[in-house]
């Protein structure tokens, strides 16, 4: 980090306006657009990658080089200014140059363009390298959206290497350069703005999860059947949102302990005390938005299990119902053909048959069927078919 110290001017500016430049007065710009694939003369691809560079003096912008080139030499020329160098998905070349002009470590190079990297703090000599992952809400597909942002801080630049739309580093820079005596104070004001930024938004993707959460627990106990899969799709944005936040109280902790090896500011200590607790209050909102996702989930398992068994014992009672219905129809079938046999019996015409010309023949038949039928009532009665 940088052995500057701040004039006395610019502590006295700073305390009473730190908090007003961190504040916008007015809407933010909008974001620059995403870039798109380089195309053409090498000029031109590093343009798209190039969202912003500027060259600051005693906190004022002196000069907005187009090219990395650019920057770079202007910079020479001007010793005591600071760059602040914004890319996005640069190029392996881009990053290779601003490797040799400043003298990056090439392991941050590496990690800078392979990217998906876990929030982490590295110091290469003067120079340190944090890797930040930032998050904002969608309101229209109800998600939340990450992003990766690198960060280099040198004794007089500060470069940023963003991977995705999070965060918004124009509005970072707008509010920084509306207060110039923060930019005073080099390039650990302009990191610990983006700590800020990155922080603060954050907010409204706790806000956003807690109302999934809260619709969620509604269609739980509606009996959604979608809502298994939205309870799981939201359980892992929060696996994702604490790999985001953990890693952060570490890295300001390791901050906070070099300040009187660096000499930082007092009151960007103070600032950075206060970044700290917001990330610590969000890491713990996070892992309590994981354990009542869990707690759902068991819910909707429960419930589900419950619905189940009620749907089986539905259809167990319809199944019995039906066994009984079936005893019944089979009884009374049983029943009405034991006089069909005895009749079809006598009712064969063969002309020798006994009791053919019994006079007593067709009482006995009749008694015969009505004494078979009383008794197959009585035994079906009693086995409580009937």
């Amino acid at each position: 980090m940088s052995e500057r110290r701040p004039r006395p001017a610019a502590k006295k500016a700073m305390k009473s306006g730190w908090r007003r430049a961190l504040t916008p007065a007015q809407p933010p710009e909008p974001p620059p657009p995403e870039p798109s694939e380089p195309a053409g003369t090498p000029e031109q691809a590093e343009a798209v990658s190039v969202v912003q560079a500027a060259l600051y003096r005693d906190g004022v912008r002196v000069s907005s080089p187009a090219t990395l080139a650019e920057t770079f030499r202007e910079l020479r020329e001007q010793p005591s200014g600071m760059a602040w160098i914004g890319l996005a998905r640069p190029t392996e070349d881009e990053l290779l140059s601003l490797a040799a002009e400043f003298d990056l470590h090439p392991l941050s190079i590496e990690d800078a363009l392979e990217a998906h990297q876990r929030p982490k703090l590295e110091r290469y000599g003067d120079t340190l390298f944090v890797v930040l992952r930032a998050a904002r809400y969608l309101d229209a597909p109800e998600e939340v959206d990450f992003g990766e942002l690198h960060v280099f801080v040198g004794p007089d630049f500060v470069i940023t290497v963003r991977h995705g739309a999070a965060p918004d580093l124009s509005a970072v820079r707008l509010r920084m350069e509306e207060t110039p005596e923060l930019l005073k104070l080099g390039p650990e004001a302009v990191l610990y703005a983006i700590l800020d930024a990155v922080v603060d938004g954050y907010e409204p993707v706790v806000a956003g999860v807690q109302i999934d959460i809260d619709e969620i627990e509604t269609e739980v106990f509606r009996g959604d059947p979608e809502v298994s899969r939205r309870i799981y799709e939201l359980s892992r944005e929060m696996v994702e949102f604490q790999r985001a936040t953990r890693p952060l109280v570490g890295m300001l902790h390791g901050l906070m302990a070099g300040f009187s090896k660096y000499g930082t500011d007092e009151e960007l200590q103070r600032y950075l005390r206060d970044v700290a607790d917001h990330v610590t209050h969000t890491s713990e909102r996070v892992d309590g938005f994981r354990q009542a996702l869990t707690e759902i989930l068991t819910v909707n398992a429960t419930r589900v299990t419950q619905q189940q068994n009620a749907e089986m014992r539905a259809l167990a009672e319809a199944g019995f119902e039906q066994n009984e219905e079936i005893k019944r129809i089979s009884s009374w079938a049983a029943i009405l053909f034991a006089p069909t046999l005895v009749g079809t019996i006598y009712g064969m015409n063969f002309q020798h048959m006994p009791e053919l010309s019994w006079r007593f023949g067709y009482p006995f038949a009749i008694g015969l069927m009505g004494v078979i039928c009383a008794g197959l009532y009585v035994i079906f009665k009693r086995r409580g078919w009937l």
